[in-house]
């Protein structure tokens, strides 16, 4: 398939790779660059566009590959990776770089519910080492004084907000928010259905049928379009011989005629897709299965575009009577923290692990309604009867830790 290069993309990676092999005088090059937006919008891929466009030999990680259950070994793996495309560019003779897929999702943190490991400080650590001394990284245990070649790094991800910040300085790490317009949606559907007979025209209208939607919809869509002859082949063979038929079969592989690439049929199928996305997203089935832990009185949330959030007036509202052992200025605190648009959570510890910090959670986060709030803690005061508990709560837009206070202590009454 002749595949589309968006030229913003293609213009941005070319510069920052080129740059980092020229010697620029007086002038600092950030050796990182982090491509980030919404989850597929095809980053990766129109990364692997440019790198065969450009000639460029590519060594890479995944994300996954940055946590270990032995401590350090993922910053080796990142110093070890480096100082051999460091070696390839040397050998080869042509430009070579460092791609991280996903860096957010393995050395990031999104909320209080994600571990933050010794390998992921170390992730991070090795990676701003990198970017401060790029011609100098050295592997554990053993020293090379002589210098390396400089290796451009890419990395890719949907939120650096969660990465360390010092690692996402400007000094370090060029971002590039990855957010096709619409003439960049129609060239790269065009290249997804580039075989399949469509107009120019008609991709501009598939395209604006689906304007929100990302390119990987348009991806799964066509994959869509094959299910009808797969599932009459599979009728065909039998669902008892259908193994035999496709793996290590002496005939020969089956064999699909062009399905029906209609504009009308593809707009058929994406309100398919589409609808199976909004039930998804509608659904919302995890507060159904937490009710049990939240209490028989909870009520699912209204919806953030209607909710209204009063303010708290402590001398002239009127409070209703609660059956709730908790202290009045405990239930104070909590509607306070919800009435500002901030989320609570309940965190617990022992007495040995409160002297090191190791709080851990209570099993529900991120409550947003006073009356889950209320039986959580409740819940929780009786299941870590002994234990410190505390209150935590969060600011969603910033996503930091606005309030943290200790509502049980071991030898004490909450």
């Amino acid at each position: 398939m002749s595949y589309y290069i968006a030229p913003r993309f293609l213009d941005k990676l070319a510069v920052h790779i080129t740059k980092n092999f020229l010697n620029i005088p007086g002038v600092r090059v950030p050796l990182i660059l982090g491509i980030h937006g919404r989850k597929g919008e095809g980053k990766t891929f129109q990364c692997e566009l440019a790198f065969e466009k450009m000639g460029i030999e590519v060594t890479l990680i995944s994300g996954g590959e940055l946590e270990s259950p032995d401590a350090g070994d993922p910053a080796r793996l990142i110093r070890l990776r480096y100082r051999e495309t460091a070696e390839l560019i040397k050998v080869r003779g042509k430009m070579c770089v460092l791609m991280i897929n996903d860096l957010d999702a393995g050395a990031g943190r999104f909320d209080e519910g994600t571990q933050y490991t010794v390998n992921t400080q170390l992730v991070n650590a090795t990676l701003m080492n990198i970017a401060d001394n790029p011609t100098d990284v050295q592997l554990p245990g053993s020293y090379d004084s002589n210098p390396i070649r400089r290796v451009p790094i890419i990395v890719t991800g949907n939120d650096f907000s969660t990465l360390y910040a010092p690692l996402i300085r400007d000094g370090r790490m060029e971002k590039f928010y990855w957010e096709p317009n619409r003439d960049d949606k129609v060239g790269i559907v065009g290249g997804i259905f580039a075989e399949d007979g469509l107009s120019k025209r008609e991709i501009e209208q598939l395209v604006d049928t689906f304007p929100k939607q990302s390119i990987d919809f348009f991806s799964a869509l066509r994959s869509r379009i094959y299910d009808e002859q797969i599932r009459d082949f599979i009728h065909q063979v039998g669902f008892e011989r259908i193994s035999l038929r496709v793996v290590n079969s002496v005939e020969a592989p089956p064999e699909f005629k062009k399905p029906d690439f209609s504009l009308a049929h593809l707009i058929e199928s994406g309100n398919l897709v589409l609808g199976e996305q909004q039930r998804v997203d509608n659904s919302q089935l995890v507060d159904e299965y937490n009710r049990l832990n939240r209490g028989r009185g909870y009520q699912t949330a209204p919806p953030p575009e209607v909710q209204v959030i009063q303010p708290v007036n402590n001398s002239s509202h009127k409070r209703e009577t609660s059956n709730t052992h908790l202290s009045l200025e405990t239930q104070e605190q909590i509607r306070q923290i919800l009435s500002q648009g901030h989320k609570i959570t309940f965190e617990h510890v022992d007495a040995r692990r409160f002297r090191t910090g190791s709080w851990q959670s209570c099993g529900t986060l991120h409550i947003d309604a006073e009356s889950d709030a209320i039986s959580t803690l409740e819940a929780c005061l009786v299941d870590y009867e002994g234990e410190y508990v505390r209150l935590v709560g969060i600011d969603p837009k910033g996503k930091r830790r606005v309030v943290e206070t200790i509502i049980q202590r071991p030898n004490g009454k909450n």
